[in-house]
Formats: C-alpha cells, structure tokens, sequence
C-alpha cells in the first residue's frame, strides 16, 4: 500500500487555494472596474455621424471619474421621460451658458460666441420646437448630435436639457466600428480614436 504525503497534500492544497484566490480577486476586480469605471457599449442610430456610426463599439468612462462635463464631450445618456433606450450626444453648452441657434445661417452660438465646428456632419438647419436663446440651468447639458439634421437632441422641446444625473459616462474611444453610414464598410482605422475635440 503506497504510504500518503501529508507535506506533498498540504502543498497541492496550498497551491490550488492560491490559484482559487487569484481567479476570484481578478473576477472582483474586473467587475468592479465595469460598475464603476467604465463601461463598453453600443451607438445605436446615425445621429453623430461622422464622429461615431451606428453599432460603433465604444469605451465609456464613468461619470464617477469626473463629473466635469465640458463643451465637446460625448455623453452617453437616459433620460426615461422622452426615450428609454440610451442615446449619445455631444456636449455644446453646460449650466449657466446661453445657447443660440441661427437656423438660416445653420450656426450654433454659446455665450454670444459663434462655435467652430469641423466634427459635424452639416450645419445646423432643423428646428425641433425649443425657443432659443436659451440659459442652460444648473446641473444640466444642452446636446446636440453631430448629423445635425438627422439628430432628435437639446432642439426638441420634448428632450430638451439634459440633468447630469442621468448621464451614464463619457464615451472615451472607439473599440470596434459600425458600418460607415456612406459606404456601408467598417473602418477599422477608427479603433482607439478618441472622441473629443
């Protein structure tokens, strides 16, 4: 009858315990890396054409990192009352700036300044209901998509400003491309682009 290890048992268990360790401590980690820092998620429309396309992959950061929203971020965002779904905008105006749209000239004003804007698709035509000139209120955003005239944003009086509190994070970067909304083929030279200004 071969005689037991004890040494070689406690050994073996030793090893399997620590290997049991470091799987669980990394699975913790990961997933608390994923409520609280950032998440992956999926664009869903065309409304920041070019900037972003439909079924774009993109890393968003977690509003707990910073919640200092500033003119050029792209927020990805709830706001139950007007969609359920989550919808991805660009920042143009935070809590306390005047918003101004001259609708046939298709320019954006912020604060009496007139917006350089290279990322959008073309210039801003469609009125969605919201009277301007408007003040942004404390604690909130004032969006608009990038494909201004293929985008239902800040301009609708039915969205409207947006409250920071139903901000879900900033989008960081692309991860994996949607289709072009042009060309209809993936440009995978778009991974790893950061969006912002």
């Amino acid at each position: 009858m071969a005689e037991q290890n004890p040494a070689r048992e406690n050994w073996l268990g030793r090893e399997i315990y620590e290997w049991v360790d470091v799987i669980l401590s990394s699975f913790l980690i990961v997933i608390f890396l994923f409520i609280f820092a950032f998440r992956i998620m999926g664009v869903d429309g065309h409304s920041m054409v070019p900037t972003l396309q439909d079924k774009d992959v993109v890393l968003v950061l977690s509003p707990m990192l910073n919640r200092d929203f500033r003119y050029g971020d792209i927020v990805i965002f709830r706001k139950g009352s007007f969609n359920e779904r989550p919808l991805v905008k660009r920042v143009i105006a935070t809590g306390g700036q005047s918003v101004d749209i001259d609708f046939d000239n298709g320019a954006v004003y912020v604060d009496g300044e007139l917006l350089d804007e290279p990322y959008i698709r073309e210039l801003t035509f469609l009125q969605e209901g919201t009277s301007f000139p408007l003040t942004v209120p404390e604690g909130s955003i004032f969006v608009m998509g990038d494909n201004r005239n293929g985008s239902t944003d800040s301009r609708s009086s039915r969205l409207g400003t947006v409250d920071t509190r139903y901000i879900i994070g900033r989008v960081a970067m692309v991860l994996f491309p949607g289709k072009d909304y042009s060309t209809e083929k993936r440009d995978f030279s778009r991974i790893g682009l950061i969006a912002r200004l």
